[in-house]
């Protein structure tokens, strides 16, 4: 059988329809699109939908990702036997009907009847009513890791923002079933408990892992009696959350400086998950006995938490599904939609390498990219690119590495990202600031091959997988001077050991490394600058590369170098605005009382930013249709340096595209 998985909600391109009901976290519960295709039990293809809108964590409902997954896995929509998606039915259309009170213009349809219009429109045929499958939501994450352990009996913990109507669901998984044990309601969720405080720091949705970043720097005493009162651990693993904000802390404002009380307030934020997590899954292991785990949902990619867990002491092995957030559901519901229908994909080994998304095309087709930007950049093919970019990296420089097939989920494990020398501390803040553009305080993980980890890296005595960056583990005390840009300033770090068995590749260029330099380890941060998602394709990947400090690009068997001048050397390239991108024109009142027209780019997306740009950039976006050159659409009175500045700094944030004519 071949099964199609969702996540995401109902809105497409043009239409938005988020069911908005009062007290639910309308935008948490439909977040982290995605589309995925298992065929008897195999995943054959996995993707998120922002890899393919470029929108920065997209609730789209996923037409890209689906027609993507297929076009990977070479079959047509009519091979499909099932689609599964991520939440339940009846609790989609009490949201909905509740929406429908408060919107009354809309048409009344159930999730089933949008959920069918949305993959008619994706996969050009009609599917079935009856072949749509809708799974809870924490069957789906608990599947998604259990079935992919290669554990036959394991605890299996789902913790995350919401589900249906629980936070936490706690499983016991055997011989490919999932037996339910005990839920925990939505007043004791520790994904809100968690964002609601995120929110204090000046952050949103999906920048809880900013947050547990932030926390080594702080001192958790000082809020701890404060985190205390909010909370009370009970007996048989229970707890009881008075409230999810903490009273009487004054709010960060996005873009305000981090003080000591922010990072003294996020560690009292991190050390109050870690007690209540640890409170729940330390008891639920003493009552079943299970000394395996599975841990999956949003909280479970909190890798500090994670590395507790390692240490605790109470498994002797943890799996993380390195999608623990919503996308994996997707594939999860998948599983469970095959299993409903009578196939068990129970059996599969061990997960290893969550390359399933699609490729980058072949040599010849890269080439062919390649050269269509001539002008910008120059290239070559070593004899030995393995080589070639271990010795670029051993002479200090910071590469974009892009590989075959695209990561599933939001770690860049080798096949996307961006690599440098792990020993220099100076990398993290060249890094941070140049390329990515992000918070100084920000970690990078480091990649180590198998053989070298525990010189290291103090490994637990707990069995663990490495593969996916979940965990964070201390960096030996003797070790923490020669890994100054992966060793963060508690002396830990968020570890990836990359096998040749999970990625060839992207082994023997760590391994290559450390014949050069002695210190197998690299930093691996993923391939992207702040404003958009991992790159997925060559133009993506050349755009990034444009557009940041990065020194060198190696992509495929080729290794490219930017052209002198490239960064303003636009004039051969044809702009095209983006889907959510608008061009607006309104009057400004100035403080004198006059009156003045503004010209706007508006990126029209949760996220998105608005910015004033000049007269004329606006007149020559306004024409911009992916055909015409810059300078075809300047005209005869050319660019000028300013607006060509302009022109390049717009482009950094990804308000619109530019690539060759």
């Amino acid at each position: 059988m071949l099964i199609l998985g969702l996540s995401g909600h109902f809105s497409d391109e043009d239409a938005d329809l988020t069911p908005n009901v009062e007290g639910v976290l309308t935008q948490g519960a439909f977040h982290d699109a995605a589309a995925c295709l298992i065929k008897d039990g195999e995943l054959l293809a996995a993707v998120e939908e922002e890899r393919l809108n470029r929108i920065k964590q997209t609730t789209k409902f996923p037409v890209n990702a689906i027609r993507a997954c297929l076009d990977t896995a070479g079959v047509s929509p009519a091979e499909i036997t099932a689609v599964g998606h991520f939440f339940g039915e009846s609790m989609l259309d009490e949201w909905l009907d509740e929406t429908y009170v408060s919107r009354p213009h809309l048409p009344l349809r159930s999730a089933r009847e949008l959920v069918l219009a949305r993959l008619s429109e994706a996969l050009g045929r009609e599917m079935p009513a009856d072949r749509l499958f809708f799974v809870q939501h924490h069957l789906a994450h608990g599947m998604s890791a259990y079935l992919r352990s290669g554990m036959r009996e394991a605890l299996v913990v789902v913790m995350d923002g919401r589900g249906e109507k629980h936070s936490t669901t706690v499983y016991h998984g055997k011989d490919g079933h999932l037996e339910r044990l005990a839920t925990y309601g939505l007043g004791k969720s520790l994904g809100a408990l968690y964002l609601a405080n995120t929110r204090l720091l000046g952050y949103g949705l999906g920048d809880e892992y900013k947050v547990m970043g932030l926390a080594p720097y702080g001192n958790p005493e000082t809020y701890r009696e404060k985190f205390s009162s909010m909370y009370e651990l009970r007996d048989n693993g229970d707890f009881f959350l008075r409230e999810f904000a903490v009273p009487g802390f004054r709010p960060r404002r996005k873009g305000q400086e981090f003080t000591q009380a922010h990072m003294d307030f996020a560690a009292a934020l991190q050390e109050t998950l870690e007690k209540i997590a640890l409170h729940v899954l330390g008891h639920w292991a003493d009552r079943t006995g299970l000394r395996d785990l599975c841990f999956v949902g949003g909280v479970a990619h909190n890798s500090t938490l994670n590395g507790r867990v390692l240490d605790s002491g109470k498994f002797r092995e943890v799996f993380i599904h390195p999608v623990s957030h919503d996308a994996g559901a997707a594939e999860g519901a998948a599983l469970a939609t095959a299993l409903q229908l009578g196939e068990s994909p129970f059996g599969q080994p061990r997960l290893r390498s969550a390359s399933v998304g699609p490729a980058l095309g072949t040599t010849a087709e890269i080439e062919k990219e390649l050269s269509s930007w001539s002008d910008l950049v120059e290239f070559e093919r070593p004899a030995d690119v393995v080589d070639a970019a271990a010795r670029l990296l051993a002479e200090g420089a910071a590469l974009g590495w892009a590989q075959g097939r695209s990561e599933y989920g939001p770690r860049a494990l080798g096949n996307r990202s961006i690599l440098a020398d792990a020993r220099p501390g100076e990398n993290k803040r060249r890094i941070n600031a140049m390329i990515k553009k992000r918070e100084a305080y920000r970690p990078f993980a480091p990649v180590v091959t198998p053989e070298a980890a525990g010189t290291y890296f103090d490994l637990p005595v707990t069995r663990a997988n490495y593969d996916f960056m979940s965990f964070v583990v201390k960096v030996r005390e003797d070790r923490r001077d020669e890994l100054g840009a992966v060793t963060h300033v508690d002396g830990s770090a968020r570890l990836q050991i990359v096998a040749p068995d999970s990625n060839q590749r992207f082994h023997d260029l760590v391994r290559r490394f450390g014949e050069l330099t002695g210190t197998p380890v690299l930093l691996n941060t993923s391939f992207n600058n702040n404003v958009e998602p991992i790159v997925q394709t060559t133009q993506d990947a050349l755009t990034c590369f444009l557009t940041t400090g990065l020194d060198f690009l190696v992509i495929d068997d080729f290794v490219v170098r930017r052209r002198e001048g490239a960064s303003l050397a636009l004039d051969g390239l044809a702009p095209r605005l983006r889907p959510a991108t608008r061009l607006v024109k309104r009057i400004r009142h100035t403080s004198t009382g006059s009156r003045q027209l503004c010209h706007e780019l508006v990126l029209d997306h949760p996220k998105g930013a608005t910015t004033e740009i000049s007269a004329e950039l606006f007149e020559l976006l306004e024409g911009a249709d992916g055909e015409r050159s810059v300078k075809s659409l300047a005209g005869s009175a050319g660019l000028g340096d300013e607006v060509r500045r302009e022109l390049h700094d717009l482009w950094q944030q990804r308000f619109f595209t530019l690539r060759p004519v």
